[in-house]
C-alpha cells in the first residue's frame, strides 16, 4: 500500500522493512497483455519453438526508453558495465547497470539506431535509472518513455515487436521478404521489407534457436504480423500465448527478474526520493521460501546471473570501484535445478487433501510473485536461492533456474529445493495458505537445452552481448 506517500523513500520510511513491505506486496507475477494465454495449447506452443518455428509477439510486454542527443553514448557507457568499444548504429546489446555498491538493477536490450539515436527495451527499473541520471546528471540528452499496455489504458505503443523464433524461422523469414536473407550476424541489425513495410530485424534469439526479432511503427504491425503468419503456414509457424511465453527463460537460462537493487544505501537516498511511491519499486512483489530480514541479501551481483563476462574495466561507470573489488572474490553460479519428478507428483498431489496442502504449482509458470526467491539447501543450510520455476514440454521436467555457491553448482550435484512460503504464507492474493516441502532437485547446466548451449558457446552469443 503506498498511502498518500510520494516518494519510494517516504514509503520505505513508513514500512516496517523493505522485505516486509515487497513480502506482502498486492502485486502478482508480471502479466503478459495484448495476446490470449493460449491460441491453441500451452504444450503445443513450447514444443513448437524447438520442433518448427514460433511468433512471440513482445508489442505489449515491455516498456521502452528512447535516449537521444548528443550525450547520449557518453550518459549509457556511465551507466553500464559493458563495454561501448565498437558500438556503434546498427547494433544492439544487452545492457547492465548497477548501483554505486555493484548490485545489479535490471537488464535490458540497448539499441543502437543512430550515432546519438538510442533505444532500451525490457522493464522499468533500469528504464527509470537512466531517466533519473538523464535529467540529473548534466547530459544534453533527451527522454521519452513508451510505457507498457498493462499500465495504459490508450492500447497503444509507439513500436509493434515481433519475434520468429525456431528451426524453421529463417525458412520463414525468407518467404516473408520475397528473397534468402543476407546473413546477419547476431546482435546486428538492419532495414528490410516485409509486405511493403520497412521493418527493423535484429539477429536475436531466445529459446537457442535461429530467428529475427522485427520492429517497427505500432500501425503497420497489423500488416507486418499478418504477412509472418502467412509466410509460416507451410512451415508449422505457431503464435504463443501469455502462458508459455514467459517460460521460455527455463530452457534459454536468462533469469528474468533480479530485485533491482536499490532499496537501501545513502547514496541512493536521492534516486529513491525521485522514484514514485506507486511506481514498479514501490509496487513490486517478493515471494518464495527464502526469507531474510536484509533486502541486501536479495541483491544479485552481475557474476550471481552469469553477466560476470560482460563487466569491462575500460570505462568510467557507476558501481565501477565495487565491482573492481568484487571482480577476484568467489563468485556464485547461475545453474539450472531439475526438479525429481516424484517429489514434484508429491507435492501436485497434495492438492487432493483436505489439510496439509502445498502450495499451488501453477503450469507452465509456477512464479507467483514479480520477484521469486526459493531456498536451496543442502542437509538444511542454505547454499543458493532458486529465481524462476516452471515446466518444459520439451524436457518432460519441472525446472528452476537458481544461484548457488560454486561449491554445490558442479552438475549432477544433489540439493534440495524448498517450495512455498513460511508460516503459512504472506499476505499476496496469490498465496493461499499452505505448509512448505521440501522437492529434490539435480543440478543441472544453463541453459538446460543443449541446442541453447551450443547457440550460447563462446564467440557466439556470449560474445555478441559483451
Amino acid at each position: 500500500m503506498t498511502g498518500g506517500h510520494r516518494s519510494l523513500e517516504e514509503l520505505l520510511a513508513a514500512a516496517e522493512s523493505p522485505v516486509e513491505l515487497l513480502r506482502n506486496s498486492q502485486a502478482g507475477p508480471n502479466v503478459y497483455p495484448g495476446v490470449p494465454a493460449e491460441f491453441t495449447n500451452w504444450r503445443d506452443e513450447q514444443l513448437a519453438w524447438q520442433r518448427t518455428c514460433v511468433l512471440f509477439n513482445q508489442s505489449y510486454h515491455m516498456a521502452e526508453l528512447a535516449v537521444e542527443g548528443p550525450d547520449a553514448l557518453e550518459l549509457l557507457s556511465r551507466l553500464g558495465v559493458n563495454t561501448f568499444a565498437g558500438f556503434k548504429p546498427g547494433k544492439a546489446k544487452q545492457f547492465v547497470p548497477c548501483t554505486y555498491d555493484g548490485y545489479v538493477i535490471g537488464d535490458v536490450i540497448l539499441f543502437a539506431l543512430g550515432d546519438e539515436r538510442f533505444n532500451l527495451v525490457g522493464r522499468a527499473p533500469v528504464l527509470n535509472w537512466v531517466t533519473y541520471h538523464a535529467e540529473t546528471g548534466g547530459f544534453d540528452v533527451t527522454v521519452e518513455f513508451d510505457q507498457r499496455t498493462a499500465l495504459r489504458t490508450d492500447g497503444r505503443r509507439k513500436h509493434y515487436r515481433f519475434q520468429i523464433q525456431g528451426p524453421n524461422a529463417m525458412k520463414v523469414i525468407e518467404k516473408a521478404l520475397g528473397h534468402p536473407p543476407e546473413e546477419l550476424k547476431f546482435f546486428n541489425m538492419r532495414t528490410e521489407r516485409i509486405a511493403a513495410r520497412e521493418v527493423c530485424a535484429l539477429r536475436h534469439g531466445m529459446a537457442g534457436q535461429p530467428g529475427w526479432e522485427l520492429f517497427g511503427p505500432w500501425d503497420e504491425g497489423e500488416e507486418v504480423h499478418d504477412a509472418l503468419v502467412r509466410a509460416g503456414e507451410e512451415f508449422g509457424l505457431a503464435l504463443v500465448g501469455g502462458r508459455a511465453y514467459s517460460s521460455n527463460a527455463l530452457e534459454s537460462g536468462w533469469i528474468p527478474s533480479p530485485l533491482p537493487a536499490v532499496y537501501t544505501g545513502e547514496k541512493l537516498k536521492a534516486y529513491r526520493e525521485w522514484l514514485p511511491a506507486k511506481g514498479y519499486e514501490g509496487s513490486a512483489s517478493i515471494g518464495g521460501s527464502f526469507s531474510s530480514s536484509d533486502i541486501e541479501d536479495y541483491y544479485f551481483t552481475p557474476w550471481d546471473l552469469g553477466y560476470g563476462h560482460l563487466v569491462k574495466f575500460d570505462h568510467d561507470f557507476v558501481g565501477r570501484e565495487a565491482l573492481e573489488d568484487m571482480a577476484t572474490a568467489e563468485h556464485r553460479t547461475k545453474v539450472t535445478l531439475a526438479l525429481e519428478d516424484e517429489d514434484v507428483a508429491r507435492t501436485i498431489g497434495t492438492m487432493f487433501q483436505k489439510t496439509g496442502r502445498a502450495k499451488f504449482i501453477d503450469w507452465p509458470s509456477a512464479v507467483y510473485a514479480m520477484h521469486p526467491f526459493d531456498r536451496v539447501t543442502v542437509d538444511g543450510e542454505t547454499v543458493g536461492v532458486s529465481t524462476w520455476i516452471g515446466y518444459s514440454a520439451n524436457e518432460g521436467k519441472m525446472l528452476t533456474l537458481a544461484i548457488l555457491d560454486a561449491e554445490y553448482a558442479e552438475p549432477g550435484t544433489e540439493v534440495t529445493f524448498v517450495w512455498g512460503e513460511e508460516g503459512g504464507g504472506s499476505a499476496k492474493p496469490t498465496v493461499e495458505t499452505h505448509v512448505q516441502t521440501e522437492i529434490g532437485a539435480v543440478v543441472s547446466p544453463v541453459p538446460y537445452v543443449e541446442a541453447v548451449r551450443r547457440s550460447y558457446a563462446p564467440g557466439g552469443w556470449r560474445a555478441a552481448h559483451a
